[in-house]
């Protein structure tokens, strides 16, 4: 049975907060008057301005709880009924107009209770406006509900006073059992779902973090919503308990529920047409549209969600966009794009620049007796379409995994490799080194368009989009020792030898093939234990892979070196040598939300909190921002300890170092440079792709003429200049 209670009518509009939690001496107000310091000065109407609001067909329970400014013009409120205490800003003879949309200034046709106006608002048709404080020049037409309820959160996973707590809002990320659940607020980075979603273990944290969440929010109940200045918002159903910015447009949605949306003028934020959110925090500059449905989620800042994409108990990262597709209790570092209907991302953590194409499942596919599976990804995760895998599973940064139906766990340790399921052959097959060798132009865009589409306001966490970074770096480190091993492992089978008792011995067997460029290796079969079957993983393409990621270390080294020199004005060599005396073995990084962060410095963060030296979100945010300031010079002193790592020969003199270094990068830069151009040009050259035209004009005018191509332009004329600065490095160092 609905329970309806009855009350007098003229209590309509007050005893907002239950008397049991007023604070002694404290009205139903001063929440309100703490939250809207506006400087108007308010005066009750005059017997004039009620006549005349008698006379436009307004009513009210109490007219001297109206309170307007001096500017107030009765003229412009029109069919109005009022209940509680609303307080009016200037109403002048003027028209609002957005986006074609033209209001007069004034209240009409509309239910308001209890709500500050600011100055030359426009509501007409609203037909119930309830305890919200509304900015200056605000839009708000053809809305059914717009109310505030005094147990309001606006999204924040807080309980109010008197609340059980059942009733705390939280997300269930990463895993749909609920294991690592977190509790959602407003300016929640990244790197905050990360931390508190990953060490579970550590129950201290998990308290501490919990403490802060609840030292951030007053539980006391009576907070009234907030829409700020130059907001439109037109023809929506119903928007409960729902906080806004000021410049948001909010058109057509359906139902919008106890929500923070932040927006500003510097990055609005947008909802548009049939999108039901509820339980949420919408970031700066975000974008909705067409059918979203969104629960228990937050959006970071400039990221979108559009035609009918369903987000639920997730995170999505800053600058994503997912459409039309389905996203469950996964936690999505930045610049993730998702845009088909029919894929699927589900109890996943997936560390930034990804892909998920058309008919990949990437989840609810267990092999377990329970829903409670996961599968870390690393950065740029590219599953190709109509991928199928198995929980648990786990990725290593720039795996492309190529169209098919995965029957185990996977665990793929080597970076920028293309996975394959060869059906015919009953076997997985890895292809290291995939990207360079077949699609530079696309990994090298990538890394571009991220960097050019980040269009956060305030970037507390340094996010890395270079494919060469600690993190890929230490797994082309490993993936050089695995090929070594393997390659001896098949060597010593293939002459029919037992394999020594000494790993080291088989290694160093596969070293010696490897570093020889002994074509003996590409006859060998080099299997891998990469996956969760009796099967075998097959690893394709070894010899040219090993020596691709020599290389690689050794470019990513030298352009850290450049860029320290550049920033630091180093005039000599000398200058360089106390970077090369005890270098230590590179250590493990942590991609903390797309910010990466030596794993001592993350680790000594939690600590740090677990025994009360860092005691808030605002600390924690400061870490990041004092990593990011620390990273260019933390990520150089990995780059070279990496070079030791690869076996390079750091101990020779740091002058011929240096030019060994600087001089290899400029070939390394070159044969990437002629990559990003031939793995385009094959769009043209191959006949199956030219076939649909019936001549190259044709093509050149619905392609674009290859060598009009921006982004490969961009890059020749960054050969160029690289070759200019490493000449330039090198006569200024005098080496």
């Amino acid at each position: 049975m609905n329970i309806i209670e009855k009350r007098p009518v003229e209590t309509l509009g007050y005893n907002f907060i239950p008397r049991q939690y007023l604070p002694e001496g404290k009205d139903e107000y001063h929440l309100r008057y703490l939250q809207n310091r506006n400087g108007v000065e308010y005066r009750q109407l005059t017997a004039a301005e009620i006549e005349q609001l008698v006379r436009n067909r307004n009513s009210s329970d109490n007219w001297n709880m109206i309170l307007v400014s001096d500017a107030f013009n009765a003229e412009f409120v029109k069919n109005c009924k009022f209940h509680g205490l609303v307080r009016i800003g200037k109403l002048e003879p003027y028209y609002l107009e957005f986006h074609n949309l033209r209001l007069p200034v004034g209240l009409y046709n509309s239910k308001i209770i209890s709500c500050d106006l600011g100055d030359n608002v426009a509501i007409d048709n609203v037909d119930y406006l309830s305890h919200y404080i509304i900015g200056n020049d605000v839009i708000i037409v053809n809305c059914n509900e717009v109310a505030t309820t005094n147990v309001s959160k606006f999204g924040n996973g807080v309980i109010k006073d008197g609340e059980a707590e059942k009733s705390r809002i939280k997300m269930e990320i990463c895993n749909e059992n609920a294991g690592r659940e977190i509790i959602p607020f407003n300016g929640m980075l990244p790197g905050d779902a990360f931390l508190w979603s990953r060490y579970r273990e550590d129950k201290v944290l998990m308290e501490k973090l919990t403490a802060f969440t609840e030292k951030k929010f007053d539980h006391q109940r009576g907070y009234y919503g907030k829409i700020g200045d130059r907001t439109v918002i037109k023809n929506c159903a119903i928007l409960k308990d729902v906080w806004i910015g000021s410049d948001a447009y909010l058109k057509g949605a359906n139902k919008l529920k106890n929500l923070t949306i932040n927006s500003s003028a510097e990055a609005k934020s947008q909802i548009g047409e049939g999108c039901e959110m509820v339980n949420g925090i919408v970031g700066f500059g975000c974008k909705i549209f067409y059918g979203v449905k969104a629960i228990r989620f937050i959006m970071a800042s400039q990221s979108q969600l559009k035609y009918g994409a369903r987000l639920l108990n997730s995170y999505l990262g800053n600058n994503s966009t997912i459409s039309c597709c389905e996203v469950l209790n996964s936690l999505i570092f930045p610049a993730h794009e998702q845009h088909h209907n029919n894929s699927f991302l589900c109890a996943s953590m997936v560390m930034g620049q990804s892909n998920i194409a058309a008919g990949a499942t990437i989840g609810s596919n267990h092999n377990s007796r329970s829903a409670d599976g996961e599968l870390i990804a690393g950065r740029g995760f590219w599953p190709g379409l109509c991928v199928s895998l198995k929980h648990n599973s786990r990725f290593a940064s720039f795996n492309i995994v190529a169209k098919g139906d995965y029957p185990a766990e996977l665990n793929i340790p080597i970076p920028f490799a293309l996975v394959s399921n060869d059906a015919s052959k009953d076997q997985l097959e890895i292809m290291p080194g995939y990207w360079f060798m077949y699609n530079m132009y696309a990994l090298s865009r990538n890394s571009w368009k991220y960097v050019d589409r980040d269009h956060r306001i305030e970037k507390i966490q340094h996010i890395e989009y270079d494919f060469l970074a600690p993190d890929s770096i230490n797994e082309l480190i490993t993936s050089i020792r695995l090929f070594q091993e393997f390659t001896g492992i098949a060597y010593y089978k293939a002459i029919g030898k037992l394999l020594p008792d000494s790993e080291a011995e088989i290694i160093q067997m596969g070293k010696e093939l490897l570093d020889e460029k002994n074509t003996v290796v590409d006859d060998l079969e080099i299997l891998a234990n990469f996956e969760n079957s009796g099967r075998k993983v097959v690893l394709l393409k070894v010899l040219p892979a090993y020596h691709i990621f020599r290389e690689l270390i050794v470019y990513h080294a030298a352009r850290q070196l450049i860029g320290h020199i550049e920033e630091n004005s180093v005039a000599t060599w000398q200058q360089l040598e106390n970077l090369f005396i005890d270098l230590p073995l590179p250590g493990d990084w942590i991609n903390a939300g797309g910010q990466l962060i030596e794993a001592n410095a993350f680790r000594d963060l939690i600590r740090r909190i677990d025994d009360g030296r860092v005691n808030s979100w605002d600390e924690i945010h400061a870490f990041y921002t004092e990593q990011g300031a620390a990273y260019p010079f933390q990520k150089l002193q990995h780059a070279l300890s990496a070079l030791k790592r690869a076996g390079l020969p750091t101990e020779m003199n740091t002058r011929s170092l240096l030019r060994q270094v600087l001089e290899g990068s400029v070939t390394t830069k070159e044969w990437m440079t002629r990559g990003i151009y031939e793995s385009r040009a094959k769009d043209y050259n191959n006949p199956f792709r030219s076939m649909v035209y019936d001549n190259k004009e044709q093509m050149e005018q619905v392609l674009g003429k290859l060598e009009d191509n921006t982004f490969i332009r961009q890059e020749e004329a960054g050969l160029l200049a690289f070759k200019e600065k490493v000449r330039s490095v090198l006569e200024k160092l005098g080496v």
